[in-house]
């Protein structure tokens, strides 16, 4: 495979990323400024530009790293939005809600690729659907893991008794060092955090199938 080759097959799996990312954190802005807190708002955080959303290294090293290595699977992330939650008009509910946003971009963009592939045939990059739908559903799945500060903690976090939860956020900044030894953990060839997210993830690729197609 040349450079040409090595550009155009990274091209076609960056511009799903970055819809994929952006629209995922965007959800969770646009979902807090109906529900009363407008921070992330006032900041230009719900916008579909990717530049505003973007982590270098959620967003731009980790992905690529992952690709460049093939490790079988890829998930990144953005700079968080930031929400207020004391301004949400019912905060347990609307925390929920502003959480799960995310993840439902996520698997409504899936859905979208799924179907773009399947029924537009003289759509030519087939390839970039593909990328699209299985992005979409590794990101969904990773961000509800319930690991803080993912979106699936936040959801737990809102359930539990006050004193519980204040005791699982602290876990917050250990997260990012949690996700490391899951994805560095080997198992066969693949490691603990692909051996957790793969087969959800291709559960949910036959259910769009058997759903959409």
């Amino acid at each position: 495979m040349n450079f040409s080759d090595i550009f155009i097959h990274f091209m076609m799996f960056i511009i799903p990323m970055l819809f994929a990312i952006t629209l995922h954190e965007a959800a969770h802005g646009y979902i807090a400024k109906i529900r009363g807190d407008k921070t992330a708002y006032l900041m230009g955080r719900v916008s579909l530009n990717p530049i505003r959303h973007i982590d270098p290294l959620g967003t731009i090293i980790l992905p690529t790293a992952m690709f460049l290595l093939g490790t079988g699977f890829l998930f990144g992330w953005a700079k968080p939005v930031p929400v207020n939650f004391n301004q949400l008009k019912k905060p347990k509910i609307d925390t929920i809600l502003v959480a799960i946003a995310g993840p439902l971009a996520n698997l409504v963009m899936a859905v979208g690729w799924l179907l773009l592939w399947k029924y537009v045939p003289n759509f030519g990059f087939h390839q970039m659907a593909q990328f699209g739908i299985i992005l979409n559903l590794m990101l969904m799945v990773f961000n509800l893991l319930p690991i803080p500060p993912l979106d699936g903690s936040r959801i737990i976090s809102a359930i539990l008794p006050y004193k519980a939860a204040l005791k699982y956020n602290a876990l917050e900044r250990w997260g990012f060092l949690i996700v490391l030894v899951l994805l560095f953990i080997p198992i066969g060839q693949s490691n603990l955090l692909a051996m957790i997210l793969i087969p959800i993830i291709n559960k949910l690729l036959l259910t769009l199938q058997w759903l959409f197609l």
